[in-house]
């Protein structure tokens, strides 16, 4: 039944097995077409997996069938924004906002909307300007903003709104993110990444409001590459870097900008195309050594193996077991038969490949010269 699907992939999404819970949601959709929840649920999936554009469409077909899900304008808008279609965005998370009015989960993307849209237009400080005189918004909805540059120097839990204190490190090819938030179930984190985004959310105080860190990084990362592991002392993030390049910091700056997007031709880098870039990046990238398993040609090795055993010079009963294996392996059915039974109740003492003639009596044992057949009593 789809329930029991869905049950079974809701399990494999706290689990982490993003792949597996999506094959599950596919497999009750498919018993329950009309379910808006079952494609909810799986776009969530398909964004922890990057599938951001399949996020967009199971949104958009829950959407199709139940306009007021605010899930699914939720999903939406997150998807997008890792598109980078702040505009599409903003309008998705908008329209969730409205049905579910106070739900800051709405209001920080909103905003992480409108500063991406802002640092897009080169209007930052107007922003700003904008945000702090506006009225209809409460105080405490404008500190994500404000904490994205400056995070809190410790811990600090409160009922309205709770703060982690957050660090990093980082490797040549990655970026470890530690938020230490202490008991908190793996269930009320939400981890998402962007090209350049990383979005953090942190639900404990089953009020509504969550703990938000959403800062626009460095340099890009590879999303698809990207995990993060909900301990009991922390939530710890690994960001795969797209360039091996030293992060200054863990957040983005004006004056970062400029040595990471400008080419040594005086270019933007995005204005290059995607080849292009892979060849740039290919090229500057050192290598490192591998713990990765080199893919082993099992038929070339068989082949060599072959080759070797043929070419061996053997002495003694060695070379002579080797003839025998032979003969035995190029024979054909009754030549097997014939050289298993004479050698089995002549107790190694005869050998005969002519199954019509040891086919139709026993073989008796024919011991060497100077030696006498012995049988042993068990």
């Amino acid at each position: 039944m789809a329930s029991d699907l869905e049950k079974q992939a809701k399990e494999a999404f706290i689990d982490d097995h993003f792949e597996l819970a999506v094959d599950l949601y596919t497999k009750a959709i498919e018993i329950s077409p009309k379910n808006a929840d079952l494609y909810v649920d799986r776009a969530q999936a398909n964004i922890k997996l990057s599938n951001f554009t399949e996020a967009v469409a199971d949104a958009n077909r829950a959407i199709e069938l139940e306009p007021s899900n605010a899930k699914a304008y939720l999903r939406k808008g997150t998807a997008c924004i890792k598109l980078e279609e702040f505009e599409t965005a903003k309008a998705a998370l908008e329209k969730g906002a409205s049905l579910l009015p106070g739900d800051s989960r709405f209001t920080g993307l909103i905003k992480e909307c409108d500063q991406r849209i802002a640092e897009e237009n080169g209007d930052l400080r107007k922003l700003s300007l904008e945000t702090s005189s506006s009225t209809n918004m409460p105080t405490e909805d404008v500190q994500p903003v404000e904490i994205v540059n400056e995070p809190p120097n410790q811990v600090t839990v409160t009922p309205a709104k709770p703060k982690y204190r957050h660090e990093f490190y980082q490797k040549p090819e990655e970026v470890v993110v530690t938020i230490f938030a202490k008991g908190v179930p793996a269930d009320n984190v939400a981890v998402e990444f962007g090209e350049q985004i990383l979005s953090v959310s942190i639900d404990v105080s089953g009020e509504g409001d969550a703990y938000h860190f959403q800062p626009r990084l460095f340099g890009k990362i590879i999303p698809e590459k990207c995990r993060y592991l909900v301990l009991s002392t922390k939530v710890e993030i690994h960001l795969a870097k797209a360039e091996v390049i030293r992060w200054t910091s863990l957040e983005f700056s004006k004056e970062t900008a400029v040595t990471q997007r400008v080419s040594s031709s005086g270019r933007r880098a995005p204005e290059l195309d995607s080849c292009a870039k892979f060849a740039v990046s290919v090229s500057e990238r050192p290598t490192y050594p591998s713990s990765k398993p080199k893919r082993t040609d099992w038929d070339k090795l068989e082949a060599e193996v072959k080759k070797e055993e043929k070419e061996e010079k053997l002495d003694g009963d060695a070379a002579l077991n080797k003839f025998f294996r032979g003969i035995y392996q190029d024979a054909d059915e009754d030549t097997r038969r014939a050289m298993s039974k004479s050698f089995v109740e002549s107790h190694g003492t005869v050998l005969s490949t002519n199954w019509k003639e040891v086919g139709t009596k026993k073989v008796e044992g024919s011991p060497p010269d100077g030696m006498e057949l012995k049988k042993w009593e068990y």
